[in-house]
């Protein structure tokens, strides 16, 4: 049995009276950090004695004895029987609370984000830590440990809208690279799963041009799937990375990722039997990177890509003209790529369904209308809030005597280091 001074009987009391002001849970938190040994140590302490405490009332002391009480192997009924229990603290738990102990919390987090693997239903644990993020999260900006946790779950549970919630603050505050290397990754296989591709570039695009001073497996990882994003949504592939990209990325990606180089040079020469039979040779290498799929999706743009050239060059044609030179198999399938294309708005055209006949229109947009205008606004101010805390941060770099003494000494790129050269989890998209 632990001392008379750190009795779970005492450590109750202190927390049921140390719960109100900021000085008073200063006091409690040391307390707490001294006690925690003693409380691990000690068998009478279970659940049943959470009940002595308010979640919402007491949430530090709650989260310290929540964290005892979790952890240790875990079988699948003891799972299943602490998801509950920890799903309902973190709903009802103080944020200001939690917050003093964020490393705590976000271990607890974790474990739930375990469990729910476990027992295969990933969805249990989206709305619990879609909430325990709002609660960590101090600004909106802040990119927290929990971020990419919640996206891992949205993405088995394809509950993609959920995960999509999270992707829409321009993140410029990261503590850990390994953090912001996972979240701009399943962030970009979640606006990937919606076919929001324009967002999707942009999350890998942070991925490949990341400083980093050797590759790592989720940079290689999301640079394949922005080769095949890039075809899908530009209609084309550059070989070159972006000049803002490490010289780590700049020198080894092309010698980890050559069947999708290979696959977007093919894409380039607009030659579709070349491509649909490279893809048929390099068929087990994308499958066995989970990306098969957006490689067919990619197969399927360049016959979209092929259509939008003809529509610079005629006003109108025939679906068997638009089949034939497009090398599609039917008139059939020109016309369903057509009306693809027309509800997505890649092209604006009419089809007479009497001749089989298709007229290329102009675009009607104006850019006049109140909704454009407000678009265009919304883009305006992000960029400019955007630009904003750019000059926020370099100020802040510029008077920081840590960095520029560093800089000074070594005149070195930023090192992410190489402690994440594995991707937690692939998904076929």
């Amino acid at each position: 049995m632990i001392g008379a001074v750190n009795s779970v009987e005492a450590v109750i009391t202190s927390i049921q009276g140390l719960s109100g002001s900021p000085e008073d849970l200063s006091a409690l938190h040391d307390l707490l950090r001294g006690a925690q040994d003693s409380l691990r140590a000690e068998p009478g302490v279970n659940f049943s004695t959470l009940d002595q405490l308010d979640a919402s009332k007491h949430s530090l002391g709650y989260l310290y004895f929540l964290e005892v009480l979790t952890c240790g192997p875990v079988s699948k009924e003891k799972a299943a029987y602490e998801i509950p229990i920890i799903a309902r603290f973190i709903n009802s738990c103080d944020a200001g609370q939690i917050r003093l102990a964020s490393y705590k919390f976000v271990s607890l987090c974790k474990i739930l984000k375990d469990h729910v693997i476990a027992l295969g239903d990933p969805l249990r644990g989206v709305g619990p830590l879609l909430n325990a993020v709002q609660k960590l999260q101090v600004s909106s900006k802040r990119l927290t440990a929990l971020h990419p946790d919640v996206l891992q779950l949205c993405l088995q549970a394809k509950s993609y809208k959920s995960g999509f919630s999270i992707l829409s603050d321009d993140i410029v505050e990261i503590d850990q690279p390994r953090d912001f290397f996972l979240y701009s990754y399943y962030g970009g296989m979640i606006c990937i799963g919606l076919k929001r591709f324009q967002k999707a570039l942009e999350l890998l695009y942070n991925v490949v041009t990341a400083p980093m001073h050797q590759v790592n497996a989720i940079a290689l990882e999301a640079y394949k799937k922005y080769i095949l994003v890039s075809l899908i949504h530009n209609g084309q592939f550059t070989n070159t990375l972006p000049k803002c990209a490490s010289t780590a990325a700049q020198r080894s990606f092309k010698n980890y990722t050559g069947p999708y180089i290979e696959l977007g040079n093919c894409y380039n020469d607009g030659k579709i039997g070349e491509l649909e039979a490279l893809v048929v040779a390099r068929n087990a290498e994308f499958e066995e990177d989970k990306n098969l799929g957006l490689v067919k999706q990619a197969v399927s743009s360049l016959y979209k890509r092929n259509i939008l050239r003809l529509t610079q060059k005629y006003l109108t044609l025939s679906l068997q003209d638009i089949a034939n030179m497009v090398q599609l198999g039917s008139a059939k399938e020109a016309e369903m790529h057509v009306l693809q294309m027309i509800q997505d708005g890649q092209i604006h055209a009419l089809i007479n369904q009497k001749d089989g006949m298709v007229r290329f229109l102009e675009d009607p947009e104006q850019y006049k209308s109140s909704e454009m205008i407000e678009i265009m606004d919304s883009v305006i101010q992000r960029t400019i809030g955007l630009s904003k805390n750019l000059l926020a941060m370099d100020e802040s770099l510029s008077c920081d005597p840590l960095y520029l003494g560093k800089v000074g000494r070594e005149r070195q790129r930023y090192d992410f280091g190489d402690d994440f050269d594995t991707v937690p989890q692939k998904f076929s998209m």
